[in-house]
Formats: C-alpha cells, structure tokens, sequence
C-alpha cells in the first residue's frame, strides 16, 4: 500500500479502506474519484490511480466487520425492514475521508447506523441523550430530504430509482445532515437500503399504519400513566372548571359538556367554556361554528376568547340567517359600558400559512449544511440570506401582535376575540403568546405543558397535517407549533429568571414533535385521537405536578452578564421593518421604562437587535458555529470556579488546610469540565474540526490569498469578536 494508514474494519481511518495512498491524485468530489470493488449499483468512475488490493483482502475485511457487528436495539412493536453492511458513515469534511464503518438499517420507526466500533469515535462526550433516539438515529417522520450523489453530482431521490447513488445524504427536520458512502456496500444490499428509506419515509401513509399504532399495541402492558404526575389534559368537565377558577374567570364563563362523545363536532374538544349567557342549544347551529370559546381570563376581569368563522355562503337568504346568529353571539360578549370586546380577524389582517411555510423554507436552508466549505461560502452571504428569509421578522410580527392583543387587555380592559377560518392555527399561536404574557403560571413548567395542552392539542391544531405525518401534502406543512416554540424562546432568552424551564426543555419539546411514539403531537383533532388510540393515555409524559424551583436550569437568572453572539451578528444587519402603532406605543414604553416584574406582565423587546436566531436548535449540529469554551454554561462554570477559588482562599488564610485541599481537587476537576462545554451546550457536536475556511472557493477569492486570509482570519470568521 505504499505506506498509507492500515484501514481497520471497526475503527476510524483516514482515507476509507482499499483505497491506496498515490503520489498524485485528481482530487474532486466527496470521496474521491477511485472506486475498488462494487459501486453500489452505479457505473465507476474512470479511476485516477491503480489499486494493489487483492479481492482476498476485501473479503477479509469484510468478515472483519460482521464480527464487530453492534446489537440492534428494538421498542416494542418495530420490526427491522432492510439494511446494508460496510456502509460508511462520513465525517462532513470537504475531503470526506473521515469516517467509521458500519451498518446501516431501516426498520419501520427509523434509519440507525450502528457503528463497528464506536469506541473509534472522538473522545467528546456527549453531553445530551435522547432516552428514545441514539446520535446515529432518525425517525422515519424526521426525514426532510434525501439525496443521492452520482459521479459526485448532488441529486433529489424520489420514487423507483433505475441508479443507485454511490452516496446518501439525508437532511432531517431537527436539521441534522447525515452522509452514508455506499461505494463498498454489495450492490443488492444497496438497492435494498436505498430503495427502502425512500419508500417509508416519501410514500404516502395511512393512519392506522404509522408506528405510533404499532407501538400502541405492543407497549399496552409497559406503558402507564398516572394523572396526579401529569399537566391538565383538559378531557374533563372538572379540568375546565378548575382552570376557571384559578384565572377567576367563572362569574362569567361556564364549562359545557353539550359536545360530550363529539355529537355537535368533530373539530371541537368533548368539553369547552363559552360566556354564561350564550344559550347552548345555538352550539350545535353551525356544528360551532360562529360561537366564542374562552381561551383565558385576565385578572380584571375581561377575557381572550376566540371564534371560527362561520362557513362562506352564496346564497343571500343563508347569509341574512347567518348574520342574524352572529348578531345575538355579539350580543352575548359586547355589552357596552360594561363589556366591550375587540375583534381580531387573523385570516385577513395578519399573517397567512404560506407566508409561514415559504419564511421557514428558506431559513432552514441556512443550517443544513453538507460541509466545511458549504459553511464558509454561505457564511458570506449568511445575513443577506437570514433576511431575504423573513423568518425572524415573522417572529416579530408574531409577538407584535401579542403585544397588542395584550394591550386592550391590560391597558383598555377590552375582552379580545380572535377570529381565523377553524381558530386551530394562529389562534392557537396568539392566544397562547398572550397568555405567557400576562400569567406567570404559563411560565412554569407545569403551568407551560397545561397551556400546550389545552390551547394546541384539545385546541384543534392539525398536527398530523402541519407535521406532514402522513406524507400526504407538502402543502399542508407549516411550521406553526415551532413558531411558537420560537417566539416562547425569544421572551425565555430575553428574561430567563421569569422561567422554570430553559432553553433547552423547548429544543427537546420541538424534537418530540418527529417521534412517533407519543400520541401527543400526532393528531389532527381531540376526537381523531380519541378514536384511533381507544381512549388510551400515550401523551408525551412532559410534566410533572410538583413546581420546579423558581431558579432556572443551570441557574440562568445570571443571562444579563452573556450576550448572545449570533444575535450581535444579526442587530448589525436587521432592523424593524414596522413600527409599533401609537395607541399602545404609551403602554409599551411604560413597562420598558420599569424594572421587570417576573411574576406580573412580561413583554418581549421587538426592535430589530431584539429578535435573535434561536442557536441552540438551529445551530447545534453545525460544529463551526460552537465557541468550544464559550456560552452561558461554560461562563456559569467558570464563575463556579472563581467563586470556590475565592473561598479556598478564604479558608487558606484560616488555615483550614483540609478543607483547603478537597475544594482545590474539586476545583480542579470543574476547571477540566468546563473546557469541554460549548456554547450550544447541551448539544455539542464536536466531530467536524474546522478552524477557518478551505480555500480556494469562489466565495472567498475576493478577499485575497489565503495567507493574507490567514492574517485577518478573526476579522472574517471567528465569531468571538462580533
């Protein structure tokens, strides 16, 4: 071999196995333009060098790998569907010769890659686990995009595919990118692999056969949940009426069971609260339609309450019925001087679900990135793109609206009605951003899940259609529950201390929405759960009844010492696109002008510096845009260590000698544990070593040489100084 590095079947190496070191090499492409062996399916290309491996050879480290082969681990219910051996799972360098060898499977709940020899991986620990899926695992319903390369060109994969790729690269919805090279992979098990992923993660399902159904049946004697542990899952008369009575709203509002085994509608939850004069006969008029359901009640009395509207007639008699019903609802809820009400039509005077799906296709755009080189040539252009995007103005315009909404509230003592077509979308989204607002028992974590539960899922969002669940329509995906997971995540990052939660208790709770094992998120109604799951109890088990301590995760009360870095980058480029309107304006600049108040009303900072890029979901599988050593986490240690050093200090001069030497000890061990924290802590992904770009690229030629790039690297590229 010329003295190039031995190829362990199991192990890391540095350039794949059977491909011999050479003196020169045309270079290009992924992998490399030399290809021993099978091809996975497709046609070699001409080789650019001669191989001295015997066939002999392949096959002894082939038998090498099965030997090695790791265990399978299965849930209840999945069954293996296909796989592949000497599949090599690629380090996302440019030169992509970094890897570790292994199979890869797909059963009917995920693609796993089970490494030969994980051992041969960095030394990085990982510092988060999901109890459900492994770093090398994809669940099915997280697959975004899958493409194959051909003779190193990038294509789109779909359907029967008459030439397999020599490698696989699958773009997930949590924005993970894997790469697989099938180069050495038998070219039956390729077909087999390939062919497999695109069929049960592109072709259109049925219901009754996503996993979640499986799972169901097979973990019926495993799986138990207690109510006492859990938030209120609002499926109870009781439940309705106690949350009544905590927000005082029960002198005006009235629990009704008139739509008890969904009688009246489908759409609607089995129990709801409507004002106490409404007459609950008119519920079942326009399967209700046209009626206003309470949402919340603010502490002076007034209320949030939202309404669908009523179906569109031609006919001029169906329209006079129509207009003469909602006359009598009004009535009902605008009662001037006493109760006045202000009416939001989010359909037409706000944002629409396309605006939404195009914003957010864009953006993702900017985190999946295949490689180093990728990164630095968008990194250029990033902020033009993150613009051009308008994701974070959406974001904006989100909480903007919630400001306003809050507004009539607090300030005129308005009840606020929210008008949408099925009031399952943005009002879902505005009715809980105002909530998080105005009450502090939103912002607990128990209070958080409560709210989650009764305005998205007994609320009537669509999940199964906004996930995209069944494969069905792209043009039903909209990502409105990650909307405003982030708009949530601008007011957690803005005020951490007014928070039981953190963070990262959101990013997990957005992943969850692509595990098909909970029934939490997979529904498009409370009735289509109800009657697929047999009344069963799988929600996503995310709360418990006790408060957690008011300090938050990893005491983030100290965020006022960190700036964000990211959000530093953006400030410069962005800038309010609309001002806020004059009749809250007063209002507006009053609570800024005071100290904020954690447990009374809390409203977010919108101006263009204020609306940041939420990293650690977006940017955490990207190991260029990690400060290895930075971030709110490794700070707060750092501050740990300084405060313990003062204090054996302290304990020196008492000459307190062994006390003295188990906190130096202790010291010392946290000084060797924050130096591998990052800055999207918990999610470090420290497997792709990049320091500054790979040169030449068409996008960094303008600056100059790469010695003279070299020079000005921190003014280009590192993060740290902007």
């Amino acid at each position: 071999m010329g003295g190039a590095p031995a190829a362990s079947a199991g192990g890391r190496c540095e350039r794949p196995p059977l491909l011999p070191r050479v003196a020169a090499s045309q270079g290009g492409g992924m992998l490399g333009k030399g290809v021993v062996g099978g091809g996975g399916g497709t046609k070699a290309p001409k080789p650019s060098f001669v191989s001295y491996v015997r066939p002999e050879e392949i096959h002894t480290n082939e038998k090498e790998v099965t030997e090695k082969e790791v265990t399978l681990h299965l849930l209840p219910g999945e069954q293996l569907l296909c796989e592949a051996s000497t599949v090599l799972k690629c380090v996302q360098e440019d030169s992509c010769q970094r890897g570790i060898y292994g199979r890869l499977v797909c059963t009917d709940f995920k693609i796993a890659f089970l490494g030969d020899d994980e051992s041969a991986l960095d030394n990085d620990e990982t510092q988060f686990k999901n109890k459900v899926i492994g770093e090398n695992d994809i669940t099915l319903h997280c697959v975004d995009q899958i493409y194959g390369v051909f003779d190193e060109k990038k294509k789109t994969l779909f359907g029967q595919l008459k030439k397999y790729p020599e490698k696989l690269i699958i773009h997930c919805k949590d924005l993970r990118v894997f790469h697989f090279c099938l180069r050495y992979t038998k070219e039956e098990e390729v077909k087999r692999i390939v062919s497999g992923i695109i069929h049960h993660t592109q072709a259109p399902k049925l219901l009754k056969r996503l996993f979640l159904f499986s799972y169901a049946t097979a973990a019926q004697n495993h799986t138990a949940t207690d109510p006492k542990n859990h938030a209120v899952m609002f499926d109870t008369l009781q439940d309705w009426c106690w949350e009544l009575e905590r927000t005082k709203g029960n002198m005006k509002y009235k629990a009704v069971s008139v739509n008890e085994g969904y009688k009246v509608c489908e759409r609607l939850p089995a129990y709801f609260v409507v004002p106490t004069p409404l007459p609950e006969e008119d519920v079942p008029r326009f399967q209700g339609h046209g009626i206003p359901i309470w949402c919340w009640s603010c502490h002076s009395g007034c209320a949030l309450l939202k309404m669908s509207a009523l179906p569109k007639e031609q006919d001029d008699g169906i329209l006079q019925i129509q207009k003469n019903f909602l006359d009598g609802i009004y009535k009902t809820i605008h009662r001037p001087p006493y109760e006045i009400v202000k009416t939001e039509d989010l359909s037409s005077n706000f944002l629409s679900l396309q605006e939404i799906q195009t914003a957010y296709s864009k953006f993702k755009q900017l985190f999946l990135i295949d490689n180093s080189t990728e990164f630095w040539d968008t990194d250029i252009k990033w902020f033009s793109l993150l613009e051009s995007s308008s994701w974070l103005d959406i974001i904006r315009r989100c909480l903007k609206k919630a400001i306003e909404i809050v507004e009539c509230l607090e300030a005129q003592n308005m009840n606020v009605l929210l008008l949408e077509e099925n009031a399952s979308d943005l009002c879902c989204l505005v009715s809980s951003l105002v909530q998080v607002m105005m009450d502090p028992h939103c912002r607990t974590r128990f209070g958080f899940q409560s709210l989650v539960q009764k305005e998205w899922i007994v609320g009537g969002h669509c999940f199964l259609d906004r996930c995209n669940h069944l494969r069905q329509s792209d043009k039903e995906e909209v990502p409105v529950f990650l909307l405003f997971l982030d708009c949530v995540w601008q007011l957690v990052h803005q005020h951490p201390p007014a928070f039981e939660f953190t963070e990262t208790y959101l990013t997990v709770l957005s992943d969850s929405l692509y595990i098909p094992i909970f029934s939490t998120f997979f529904f498009n109604s409370p009735h289509q759960k109800d009657t697929n799951m047999h009344q069963r109890q799988l929600s996503l088990p995310l709360t418990q009844s006790k408060s957690s301590p008011k300090r938050g995760f990893f005491r983030e009360e100290t965020d006022h010492l960190i700036k964000n870095l990211l959000g530093k980058r953006i400030s410069k480029l962005i800038n309010s696109s609309e001002e806020l309107q004059d009749n809250f304006r007063e209002f507006y600049d009053s609570w800024r002008s005071k100290p904020p108040n954690y447990h009374g009303l809390l409203l977010p900072h919108i101006e263009g510096p204020e609306i940041k890029v939420w990293a650690q979901r977006y940017l955490r599988w990207i190991p260029e845009a990690q400060i290895l050593g930075g971030g709110r986490v490794a700070t707060l240690s750092k501050l740990l260590e300084m405060m313990e050093e003062v204090q054996r200090l302290q304990e020196k001069i008492e000459e307190r000698h062994h006390s003295q030497e188990a906190l130096q000890a202790e010291a010392t061990s946290l000084l060797r544990t924050s130096a591998r924290l990052s800055s999207l802590f918990p999610f470090a992904l420290l497997q792709r070593h990049s320091s500054k770009p790979v040169l030449p690229t068409s996008g960094w030629k303008a600056l100059g040489d790469e010695e003279d790039l070299a020079k000005r690297e921190d003014e280009f590229v590192d993060l740290g100084d902007v």
